[in-house]
């Protein structure tokens, strides 16, 4: 498990570090508040969807739930991201023209090619340029508004909302920055949101701490929503099938993941009734190989595991190292807004309306 998991204490012998990063930070969001640095505009209403730490806070899942919120309304929707960890790290990439898929995770990163997935019809293109990649995408597309997936401290782009998303599960990683804790930016930066959503808000009590500890640095009128991350459906790996919750009920399985918060899937998988007699786990982003493949078949296969379940992220990268017969699912997720969706409804309506 990475220190930088969700869930792990800060070290507080790296504080010094972690004081000159939160500093630098820190700097350079005055020069944005005080005007020495602009933000480029596109022509287009820009919605961020962003979080104040490293580590997963489920920036994916809420991205699609906008996305669809949008498309619902009848809007054509582009998804702009850096593509974090991708092959390509300079280049523009076309990640979906809004008809087909034509690029993969190497290429793209995992987030983009999963959101591509999950809405065939947006536009979604990565680069780490997001001003300069929005004008490339609205050259070649006509979009009515574009979603920025991991774009809260990526300030040289002009957003209309600002979202931030704070793990539940991840009271912690609001004490410290980089590399003492998992903070971006010091937590402060809060105050820049339009909405805070507190996300895997399953646990109370877990709220309870995050929203006490918002609320010594966010103070605001409107709570804080609520969103829940709750398993929707299994999908084949290896093909185009989906099959109900309820399938696997009683069933051993073996888990496979590589995510920013692999405690949350675990959690996931167990409350649906499945047995899980074992779990690879690995890194965040983490690029599979056959000898993993080949390692986690033996040792699912030892355990009397019925299925492997992994991730929707990533079953991209496992798909081409499995064979024809190898009984592996993804699980699906759906973000549930528990608390607080008319205002969000409302406010990413209004971001659009400009």
């Amino acid at each position: 498990m990475s220190f930088l998991e969700p869930g792990r204490p800060a070290r507080a012998w790296l504080r010094g570090p972690a004081a000159l990063y939160g500093a630098a930070a820190q700097l350079r969001n005055w020069g944005y508040d005080r005007g020495w640095f602009t933000a480029a505009r596109l022509p287009v209403p820009v919605i961020s969807v962003g979080n104040m730490t490293v580590g997963g806070t489920g920036k994916t899942p809420v991205v699609i739930l906008l996305v669809e919120w949008l498309e619902a309304e009848g809007r054509r929707v582009a998804v702009l991201s850096r593509g974090y960890r991708r092959s390509r790290a300079d280049e523009r990439v076309l990640v979906s023209d809004g008809t087909r898929l034509l690029a993969g995770p190497p290429e793209a990163g995992d987030e983009p090619v999963l959101i591509a997935r999950r809405c065939p019809r947006a536009v979604v293109a990565v680069g780490s340029d997001r001003a300069a990649l929005g004008r490339w995408v609205l050259d070649r597309f006509s979009v009515d508004c574009v979603v920025l997936d991991d774009g809260f401290q990526h300030r040289a782009l002009h957003r209309d909302l600002d979202i931030v998303l704070v793990d539940a599960m991840d009271a912690g990683g609001l004490e410290a920055m980089v590399p003492a804790g998992r903070l971006r930016e010091p937590l402060k930066g809060v105050t820049r949101a339009d909405a805070l959503v507190i996300t895997r808000a399953d646990d109370k009590q877990e709220v309870q701490t995050v929203r006490r500890r918002l609320a010594s640095i966010h103070r605001s009128e409107a709570q804080p929503i609520e969103a829940v991350f709750r398993p929707h459906c299994t999908v084949s790996v290896l093909a185009d099938e989906v099959r109900a919750l309820d399938t696997w009920r009683g069933k051993r399985a073996w888990l496979v993941s590589g995510i920013g918060n692999s405690a949350s899937f675990n959690r996931s998988v167990t409350a649906l009734g499945l047995v899980v007699c074992g779990a690879g786990t690995f890194r965040d982003h983490y690029r599979y190989g056959k000898h993993d493949i080949e390692r986690m078949k033996a040792e699912a296969k030892r355990a009397g595991a019925d299925l492997v379940l992994t991730t929707e992220k990533d079953a991209g990268k496992l798909a081409p190292l499995l064979v024809a017969g190898d009984n592996w699912w993804a699980l699906r997720i759906a973000t549930v807004v528990t608390q607080g969706e008319a205002r969000l409804r409302d406010l990413v309506s209004r971001g659009v309306e400009g």
